[in-house]
């Protein structure tokens, strides 16, 4: 049947389905919200803090895609924003797999990790867990590739932090 005749209804479903487990682990305290957005403190600046995550993922083979300077544009805009920068990597063979079961996924790929400093001065990274990423598209059959990458992640985070 076509795409509006059943299998999209079937998809809704489904994913309302994931959705609504997902609330009920909130609930039941099996899984907490800020389980998904990982935040580390790092002792370097932000500008330091996405040099050596960057220098981490090449030497994992991981591509740097983009380098997004957020306070530099904001002082194009005439604005002030303390420094807060963005770093988008990934792994085309570990990416695609995962856009193919469902292309949504473009929207989260490749991986975003952000760093920015707090109004107190402390600097911060931070990124979405991609193990998130299976409830937020409904797929499924990718546990362990999403549990590759956020391992991956936190590695790249700890490196990056590390003094």
């Amino acid at each position: 049947m076509s795409r509006r005749g059943i299998i999209w209804p079937v998809a809704a479903v489904s994913r309302a389905l994931a959705a609504f487990a997902l609330t009920l682990g909130f609930l039941a305290g099996g899984v907490q919200a800020q389980d998904s957005l990982i935040v580390k403190e790092s002792p370097h600046s932000v500008a330091d803090t996405l040099d050596r995550l960057a220098v981490a993922a090449e030497e994992k083979g991981l591509k740097v895609f983009s380098r997004v300077d957020h306070a530099a544009g904001a002082e194009t805009a005439g604005l002030d924003l303390r420094p807060t920068q963005l770093l988008v990597i990934g792994n085309p063979k570990v990416g695609t797999p995962l856009m193919q079961a469902d292309q949504r996924m473009a929207l989260s790929l490749p991986l975003r990790i952000a760093s920015w400093q707090d109004e107190d001065g402390s600097v911060w990274v931070g990124y979405w867990s991609p193990e998130v990423f299976a409830v937020q598209y409904g797929v499924s059959g990718q546990a362990e590739r999403l549990k590759k990458m956020a391992d991956a992640l936190d590695g790249l985070t700890n490196a990056a932090i590390a003094e």
